[in-house]
């Protein structure tokens, strides 16, 4: 996210610098002080955030592969519906808001990263015939989630007095500093900002919901459509631009801003106009392409020429490898950049846990009980095993087998999370980014090593590996994220045990939130598309997850003796190489040569209409004023789209009759039974007026009034910001 520099500072001039010897910090109120924080109000206003942040990061790291930050919208939220209560909360409350609705992102984080890839992995018998796949229950995904990030809280809770108090004034906090200046500031800020939130959260749901359940318009805008002609003589050479215009991404590419949007977008370019055209040159002069060691098919089932290859079967089966090659080599280089990092951070592990923790006399630094945190550390660790052991038993290995690859598991998901821990931590507290992508990378190429050596293979091997690496991703998501939280909390004041506690009935609820709505999107719209005559393809469409994509192409290479195109994976790595060199964030390029383009253009078009705002006036406070608000309204615009999102998938579903077919305006819908399996699948028609020109333009003219709204939404929320601040 860009942000514009403050000269304002609300804490205290300590606060930011080191203390001197003798000198002592006093938050914003004092240990002595006392003053409502765990309360009814706070932890069901905490949990309702849970809920529907949780959702909405699932969503949108489902659709867009990127996770967002909750943290600034939950304590805006926290303030305004705390003004509107007859008793007004206190800001010891709001922090209690915050800290319970924060494990929202990082749990859907943990979670959004990798169980998608058990939907998306499948393997092949020695005869090339497709297994059945192994997906994930509802448990699966909860207990995998809750667990980790349990895990996750214990292992942190030694280092908060390290990496808060003992080195106060050396680490920046971004993320901890934005929040917690929110906080402070809402006696001025909190009403205007909670107005916008919540006009945002209406725009962002009426928008998708008009465009994703009553299908005005079309939202797959297209060159070969828009342009006619024009996009036709392009696409003689398999170029095809797209815009999937909906108020997800849109508001998702606000956040980003625009310089990371328009590099994602580069990646994008060189993947859609570069890589595909070319390819499409070299398969043209051939009569068939055997690739992998199989008769590439075209899309009709039949062995075609290469000329009969269109533009997504080409980036779907070879410039989508090299773009996993690349994002793998980027979280491999951002761990190489953190090296010295995670060197300095190793040890801090130990010393946490082995370290007796004095009893505090302040309430502001009381912790959890040293005996508490070693129980939950002990018992999280155990239940991890015992997840992995009833996986290994239900996917139809012996007792003894299942105890000896539990026992691994389990070994292998403290190690790393123990090691870890430390380095998501410092990551977050100096850069504001947690190198969670590597980091779990790292755990499930480890994992899969292990786990092959000792013969565990194929689809149970798999699943196995990929229950490991969520666990292990939650978990340093959750302890990455906490220690914001603690640093937030040691600034204004909060008292660190009751934001422990409650910390892990926040990961519970949102580890449910996961459970329900992975599975539902799936049923609704399917990670893996079956395809005549074709291998499974991913929904690219609605749902790309491209790092679980990345991770489920990684394990199932590890976990079979099947072919796999290492040589494009090795492409992108030398690609990445060279984007690195060039001083260009390497991941952000690299998912840009992974993701569909349409996905890209949109949060583009966002990241553009935050420049334009962040520049929209000569006097700078009011450009930092209408950039703020410009930032809750993408986050309000996000939450109420992804939850409207989620219940157009539940209309698309049986048990709600199919409810979607009733509302749909652009398409018809009839129900339809899959005489092999005798699945019933809801298949749409659209209107000629909607796949055509008449549906795209009306898109187009729809998603610029979206910027525009946005615009106006930002300018207004400023004038509220500076007059309530001018008043006081």
């Amino acid at each position: 996210m860009e942000h514009s520099e403050s000269g304002k500072r609300l804490l205290p001039p300590n606060a930011y610098r080191k203390l001197e010897a003798g000198e002592k910090y006093v938050p914003i109120v004092p240990a002595p002080k006392s003053m409502a924080e765990v309360t009814p109000w706070s932890i069901t206003l905490g949990l309702i955030m849970v809920v529907i942040f949780t959702a909405a990061c699932v969503y949108i790291a489902l659709r867009a592969g990127s996770g967002i930050e909750a943290a600034i919208p939950i304590a805006v939220a926290a303030i305004f519906f705390g003004k509107m209560r007859k008793v007004r909360s206190t800001i010891l409350e709001n922090v209690i808001v915050q800290s319970v609705g924060q494990a929202s992102g990082v749990v859907a984080a943990g979670a959004a990263f990798t169980i998608p890839a058990m939907y998306i992995i499948f393997f092949k018998d020695d005869q090339g015939n497709i297994l059945p796949q192994l997906t994930p229950s509802w448990w699966h995904i909860f207990l995998s989630a809750m667990v980790g990030g349990a895990l996750g809280v214990g292992l942190i809770i030694p280092l908060r007095k390290y990496f808060v108090k003992d080195r106060h004034g050396e680490l920046p906090f971004p993320e901890a500093t934005a929040a917690t200046e929110i906080l402070v500031s809402g006696e001025s800020s909190g009403s205007g900002s909670g107005k916008i939130l919540l006009a945002s959260f209406g725009l962002g749901a009426a928008y998708d919901f008009l465009v994703e359940g009553i299908k005005a318009w079309n939202p797959e805008i297209t060159t070969r459509t828009l342009f006619r002609e024009a996009g036709d003589w392009l696409y003689s050479f398999r170029i095809e631009l797209k815009l999937n215009a909906i108020a997800a991404l849109f508001g998702l590419g606000y956040i980003i801003g625009l310089k990371y949007a328009m590099i994602i977008m580069a990646g994008s370019v060189l993947a859609y106009t570069v890589l595909v055209p070319v390819l499409y040159i070299f398969l043209n002069q051939m009569d068939a392409v055997s690739f992998l060691g199989a008769t590439l098919l075209g899309n009709d089932g039949q062995v075609l020429p290469g000329s009969a290859m269109d533009a997504a079967y080409i980036f779907a089966k070879f410039v989508k490898p090299i773009g996993i090659g690349a994002i793998a080599t980027a979280g491999v280089i951002g761990l190489i950049r953190m090296r010295s990092i995670i060197l300095g951070s190793l040890s801090l592990g130990f010393k946490g846990i082995g370290k007796k923790i004095l009893k505090e006399e302040e309430r502001t630094q009381v912790d959890m009980r040293p005996g508490n945190v070693l129980l939950v550390q002990l018992l999280t660790t155990l239940l991890l095993g015992l997840l992995f052991f009833l996986v290994c038993v239900l996917q139809g290995y012996s007792s003894g087998q299942s105890l000896v690859y539990s026992a691994v598991g389990m070994g292998i998901s403290f190690l790393l999370c123990f090691l870890f821990t430390p380095v998501a931590a410092e990551a977050i507290a100096i850069v504001g980014t947690n190198p969670v992508s590597g980091m779990t990378l790292v755990t499930v190429v480890t994992a899969s090593l292990v786990m092959a050596g000792m013969g565990l293979f194929g689809p149970s091997g798999a699943f196995v590996v990929l229950i490991v690496g969520c666990a292990v991703c939650t978990a340093l998501s959750v302890a990455g994220a906490l220690i914001s939280d603690f640093k937030l909390g040691y600034w204004i004041g909060a008292t660190p045990r009751a934001q422990q506690r409650w910390k892990f009935v926040g990961i519970a609820l949102a580890a449910l939130v996961v459970a329900f709505v992975i599975p539902l999107m799936d049923e609704a719209y399917h990670f893996l598309i079956m395809v005549p005559g074709q291998d499974p393809m991913p929904n690219e469409k609605v749902l790309p997850a491209p790092q679980a994509s990345m991770i489920a192409a990684v394990v199932k290479g590890l976990m079979s003796g099947g072919q796999q195109p290492y040589l494009l994976y090795g492409v992108g790595a030398i690609m990445s190489i060279l984007v690195a060199m060039a001083g260009i964030p390497v991941l952000a390029f690299a998912l840009g040569m992974y993701m569909p383009i349409g996905i890209n253009f949109a949060v583009m078009a966002g990241g553009f209409v935050s420049y334009l705002v962040s520049r929209s006036s000569k006097n700078p406070e009011v450009n930092e004023a209408r950039n703020n608000q410009g930032t809750l309204v993408a986050s309000g615009m996000i939450a109420g789209a992804a939850i409207i999102g989620i219940v157009t998938a539940v209309l698309r579903l049986d048990w709600t009759g199919y409810a979607v077919q009733y509302l749909s305006v652009g398409e018809s819908y009839e129900v339809v039974t899959d005489p092999t399996t005798g699945v019933a699948l809801l298949t749409g028609t659209a209107a000629e007026w909607f796949e055509g020109f008449t549906g795209q333009a009306i898109s187009m003219g729809m998603f610029i009034l979206l910027g525009v709204a946005t615009f106006l939404l930002a300018r207004w929320g400023a004038k509220m910001d500076m007059a309530g601040s001018d008043k006081k």
